[in-house]
């Protein structure tokens, strides 16, 4: 990073300017001017010149103690969206798998570290965290960010690995980027993902690659359900064949594209 920073084309302002866009997110929907600055790690004088701007541009609203972002927001990531056709050719699939194993499907794509969600039928909410179109989360703890590093060429994953930041999010969540790299061995073995409770307590995941023309792993897909109702056993069982065939029908789709 310090490398971009230094680069002649590099824009501070525009970089930190969004910095303060991503301040905000799922659990910090409002936040003041002082919590704004210490998630973006910036002086707050800074923090509010740059929140003034985007309230004038309307990407930014707020009252007489708080910030929230406004819809306009979604303009920022829509030209992306529209121009990817993989959401669009996703949704049908995920539609009828969740109707086959009667739980919440998904499907993400990797952006350095996270996974981003850039399709989803829920059909119960499993998590304390509501899941919606753009919502991150670390691959490393992840059904579909292990599917996705361990997609990744050998030099990548590697690298991938070794950037990871492993926090123990819960009793459960892997240890250190050894057991990780094990882990993602594993994944490429068996052509899946399981994660039992390492992302929230009680959240089991399946999930599986998606494969582009080049036939490199271009998105992940994952059935999720709570340990309350499924066994891990019948979590393999049961959604594992159709999770396979449902990636399998997304590439054969692809392949067309």
């Amino acid at each position: 990073m310090a490398a971009l920073g230094e680069a002649s084309d590099f824009v501070q302002s525009l970089a930190r300017g969004l910095a303060v866009i991503r301040a905000f997110d799922a659990e910090h929907a409002a936040l003041s001017l002082s919590d704004v600055a210490r998630r973006a790690d910036m002086p707050r004088a800074a923090a509010r010149r740059f929140l003034r701007t985007l309230e004038t541009l309307g990407y930014v609203m707020s009252d007489a103690r708080e910030f929230r972002l406004t819809p306009r927001v979604l303009e920022l990531g829509f030209s992306y969206l529209s121009a990817l056709s993989l959401p669009e050719i996703v949704q049908p699939h995920l539609e009828r798998l969740s109707r086959e194993v009667d739980e919440s499907v998904s499907a993400a794509v990797l952006d350095g570290s996270d996974i981003v969600y850039i399709a989803r039928v829920p059909t119960r909410r499993i998590m304390s965290v509501r899941i919606t179109i753009g919502t991150r989360f670390p691959a490393y703890a992840t059904s579909m960010g292990r599917v996705l590093l361990a997609g990744l060429p050998e030099e990548e994953r590697d690298a991938a690995v070794a950037a990871s930041r492993i926090e123990k999010l819960t009793d459960r969540t892997v240890a250190s980027t050894g057991e990780l790299a094990t882990e993602l061995a594993r994944v490429r073995d068996h052509g899946w993902a399981l994660v039992d409770g390492e992302l929230e307590p009680g959240l089991r995941s399946v999930a599986a690659g998606v494969r582009g023309r080049d036939g490199r792993v271009v998105a992940a897909l994952n059935v999720s359900t709570s340990a309350t109702r499924d066994s891990v056993e019948h979590l393999v069982d049961a959604y594992v064949p159709p999770l396979l065939a449902t990636a399998a029908a997304i590439e054969a789709e692809l392949r067309l594209v």
